[in-house]
């Protein structure tokens, strides 16, 4: 795991063979698959694993995903996924980016999460103190 200026998280994957259709080539709905887990590594790199929130009451919940696919992944090919997060008040913006190991862009997110903290929505105020060093980058 690296990080570049405009990234401040990258992970590595490789497709798997369940994740390709009949063309072989990625199916659409993984790609979503990949940019979770992106996010879910970056928040156990950054000291507070979605176990650890959810054992606190905290639960980020997606509130909207937007995604461009540019370019297809195919079974075995490997890819960097890229991460930045940013806050708008109460919600957490997460600009997330796949690229081929060439630099071909695959696909470009921006992907907001609200906070529930004890089953009522919150400003998130704890989850922007644990990622401090990331919102300030």
């Amino acid at each position: 795991m690296t990080k570049s200026d405009k990234y401040i998280f990258e992970l590595p994957i490789k497709v798997r063979d369940y994740e390709v259709d009949s063309e072989g080539i990625v199916n659409n709905a993984n790609y979503l698959h990949y940019l979770e887990h992106t996010r879910h590594e970056f928040c156990h790199h950054a000291g507070f694993s979605f176990r650890e929130m959810h054992s606190q009451g905290i639960d980020p919940v997606l509130r909207k995903v937007e995604i461009e696919y540019l370019s297809p992944l195919g079974l075995g090919e490997e890819m960097i996924s890229k991460l930045n997060i940013s806050r708008q008040g109460a919600r957490f913006i997460f600009h997330q980016d796949i690229f081929k190991p060439d630099g071909t862009p695959v696909v470009k997110a921006i992907v907001t999460v609200a906070c529930i903290e004890k089953g009522r929505l919150s400003r998130g105020d704890v989850l922007a103190q644990k990622f401090e060093e990331y919102l300030n980058s």
